[in-house]
């Protein structure tokens, strides 16, 4: 069966034409217009994927992104931000609460099933690696997106978590900035905000892997690398 997709978007054209080529596509959907009706139907619905404008009337886009990536039941959910706004500020703001890609309008319905598609391939692609993972102090448990420090939880947001999963399924090999925008938030990556945003989410890594954050080593004007060995 096809995935589950929730729209948030409070111009209804747009929902309704959202909603037409998803289902053309085989995905099932559902649809509201506010903000709080968002977080009740992520928590009621539990569907795969999100997308989210971000001027809605009452609770805005950024505020229920906020919320879903802090709850356990939802942070786990993709979420890919529609907005008519192109400033830069509101990128990295999305970005860093944990949206896994943004699309800003006007769009072609072709362009966002690109990136709905791009976002559950990397989604499924997490899914092969093993259930559970310890290397030294750290341990990660995929099947529920749960990672901790010394047996204490860290919570991270979906894409720190897939940032952290693409590094280790590196197995040491040095990842470009290039390579996790392409790989992690499908971006066309020539835009420098963006290199600051894999930057940003590295550095919020880190610190909250605390004493394991040295294993994340980064390659000078090039990337990163997971040294998994270095005790």
């Amino acid at each position: 069966m096809k995935e589950k997709i929730l729209i948030v978007e409070d111009e209804k054209d747009i929902a309704k034409m959202l909603d037409y080529n998803l289902k053309k596509e085989g995905f099932r959907t559902i649809s509201c217009y506010e903000g709080e009706d968002a977080l009740d139907l992520a928590s009621r619905e539990h569907p795969d994927l999100i997308i989210l404008d971000l001027m809605l009337p009452g609770i805005d886009g950024l505020e229920v992104c906020k919320t879903l990536k802090k709850e356990s039941k939802s942070s786990g959910i993709p979420i890919i931000m529609l907005t008519a706004k192109a400033q830069e500020a509101d990128k990295v703001v999305g970005l860093e609460l944990g949206a896994d890609d943004y699309v800003t309008k006007p769009f072609s319905p072709r362009e966002l099933l690109a990136r709905v598609k791009a976002v559950l391939r990397r989604m499924k692609e997490r899914e092969k690696l093993p259930e559970i993972l310890k290397i030294g102090d750290l341990s990660i448990d995929f099947s529920k997106i749960l990672v901790s420090v010394k047996n204490k939880p860290v919570e991270l947001t979906c894409k720190e978590f897939e940032l952290l999963t693409t590094l280790l399924k590196a197995k040491g090999r040095v990842l470009s900035r290039d390579y996790l925008l392409d790989t992690i938030w499908g971006f066309d990556h020539a835009l420098e905000i963006q290199t600051r945003t894999v930057d940003v989410h590295i550095r919020t890594l880190r610190r909250k892997l605390k004493g394991e954050a040295a294993r994340i080593i980064t390659v000078k004007n090039y990337g990163y690398r997971f040294e998994a060995d270095k005790d």
